[in-house]
């Protein structure tokens, strides 16, 4: 970065944030050896009525580390874990990890077919997961590397007899060891696989190292300014299988002896319930929650001015959105931007500062950035000018899981290059302006066109088929499908939806379908995906 660039963002920060942060040779674990040490009755985990102390939660991590050992996981093993929020996700998160063993988070609304490409990818040999989810692990087990299932339940339990699988229950009860000591490096050794997308579309395996968790956590912390040890609590609704929740809401809470208040999912009721009982005083979150909140029926019956700060993600933040959570909570709203590349956590808007709406505010300390020209990625580019966002930082990934073509893609020179195109203004604040890649994000989920297409194209009756991400008032965006179908044959947008539904994800399901002659096309016969986006955002307008 130019020394003109780098002054120019650099004048912006507060002055308390330009040193740099000291990252300490320890890991994740580590910080919660210490919160336990420091308050061991400190409530560690609020969850459904129970709640755990940090001592609690500790011995937990080490009974699970040791019988993780004792099953023969040893330092650099994968194991997967597929899990919806709750305190055996933070346990088996943490007891992996301790052991210098890799965690591979699978998102629990994977099928069948994205399961047997994550496992067979990282090579996992052990899965923990949460019982209702085995059904679709099962199908899969045959053909991929896992040799070891181990389930919990949370509630009823699903009836596994004659399996061969083992029961979380059972193996704590038993355990009785400590786990062993393993010497790590938390620069080079890896704690977590986080897959993600690319431009193809293909599932990746950003590595991420020790060093990589615990600087962003302490990044975060950094610009939380005023966060007391000890004293906050998390509303820890975001999905702790993505980065996002990973560090804001696990990482961030335990490097802060934090009480998580989780919840295993976005459900409103719920949610306000346990706003109003656990007065949390941080809420990390994505546009459709604050959204939630504001328009609840019975906020009036609701204690939310406990919330004191908020960081949204994973898609833009409304300005008004954001001002009627901050009247409605006294507390502070602030958009920021991050990838899974980056642990993920690069950029926010400040919370004691000029905050500018629209912007993904300024990097985190220790984070360098720069906007270099689309054509070569080489040139810097100077402010206002557009190009291709790259970001340097203790929180960068290592590279991708055994793929050194889309690493160097990717990680130049300790640069991450983004594919995000963006600018940047004469005060150092960042604006994302477009994607280099066609990905989606809808309520807070990053979703591949070519995963989509792929089903469409599967189906018997359809010739060619493309998805766009087109702009929803609740989502930001959600999934719509153009499909031409074969000669002669009829189908209707609910067959195609259904169709899709029996082998995506959820999320990932087109909202409408749109049954086309021809699809717009350049003259190489590249299919025009934007100039759709573009025609449908017109049609919304009524122009």
């Amino acid at each position: 970065m130019s020394d003109n660039i780098e002054r120019t963002w650099l004048k912006s920060y507060p002055a308390d944030m330009l040193a740099s942060l000291e990252y300490p040779g320890k890991t994740m674990p580590d910080f919660l050896d210490q919160a336990a040490a420091k308050l061991p009755d400190r409530t560690a985990i609020a969850f459904s009525g129970l709640e755990l102390s940090y001592q609690m939660v500790n011995g937990m991590v080490s009974k699970a580390a040791a019988f993780l050992t004792d099953l023969g996981v040893k330092k650099g093993d994968r194991v997967a874990l597929m899990t919806p929020n709750c305190p055996q996700y933070i346990v088996a998160f943490y007891a992996i990890q301790k052991i210098g063993a890799i965690v591979v988070q699978v998102n629990p609304m994977y099928v069948e077919r994205e399961l047997e490409h994550i496992l067979n990818d990282s090579g996992a040999r052990v899965f923990i997961a949460y019982d209702q989810f085995y059904p679709r692990i099962k199908n899969v087990r045959s053909i991929t590397p896992l040799e070891k299932v181990i389930l919990f339940s949370l509630g009823q339990p699903l009836d596994v007899s004659g399996e061969d699988v083992l029961k979380v229950e059972t193996l704590m009860a038993s355990t009785t060891s400590q786990p062993p000591k393993v010497n790590l490096d938390p620069v080079n050794d890896l704690a977590v696989l986080q897959y993600t997308g690319g431009t193809t579309g293909v599932s990746k395996g950003a590595m991420l190292t020790h060093r990589n968790l615990v600087a962003n956590a302490m990044q975060v912390t950094e610009w939380f300014k005023g966060c007391r040890y000890g004293e906050e609590r998390v509303l820890s609704v975001l999905p702790f299988f993505h980065s996002y929740g990973m560090t804001t809401c696990i990482n961030f809470g335990i490097l802060n002896a934090a009480t998580l208040v989780v919840i295993p999912r976005f459900e409103l009721e719920a949610v306000m319930q346990a706003i109003d009982k656990y007065q949390p005083t941080l809420f990390p979150g994505v546009p459709t929650m604050y959204i939630g909140v504001i328009n609840y029926p019975d906020i009036a019956k609701i204690n939310v001015r406990s919330i004191r700060y908020c960081i949204s993600g994973s898609a833009p933040l409304p300005v008004e959105v954001a001002q009627k959570f901050e009247e409605l909570t006294g507390g502070c709203l602030v958009e920021g931007f991050g990838l899974s590349e980056t642990s993920p956590v690069t950029h926010c808007n400040p919370m004691i500062g000029v905050r500018k709406p629209g912007s993904i505010g300024l990097p985190l300390p220790d984070t360098l950035c720069k906007i270099v020209d689309l054509e070569t990625g080489e040139k810097i580019l100077p402010p206002g000018e557009t190009g291709e966002l790259c970001i340097t930082g203790p929180q960068a990934m290592k590279g991708y899981w055994n793929m050194p073509e889309e690493t160097a893609k990717t990680l130049k020179n300790g640069w991450v290059y983004t594919g995000d195109i963006a600018r940047m203004d004469e005060d150092g604040y960042f604006y994302i302006v477009d994607r280099k890649k066609d990905m989606i994000i809808a309520g807070g989920f990053n979703i591949y066109p070519r995963d989509v297409e792929e089903v469409l194209f599967e189906h018997p009756k359809v010739m060619e088929a493309v998805v766009a991400g087109v702009p929803d008032p609740y989502r930001g965006e959600t999934v719509k499908a153009f499909v031409v179908l074969k000669a002669g044959v009829e189908a209707s947008q609910e067959e195609m939806i259904s169709y899709c539904k029996s082998k995506l994800a959820a999320y990932k399901v087109p909202k409408e379908v749109e049954f086309r002659s021809e699809l717009p096309k350049t003259a190489v016969g590249k299919v025009l995906r934007r100039f759709l986006r573009e025609e449908e955002i017109k049609k919304q307008k009524g122009e």
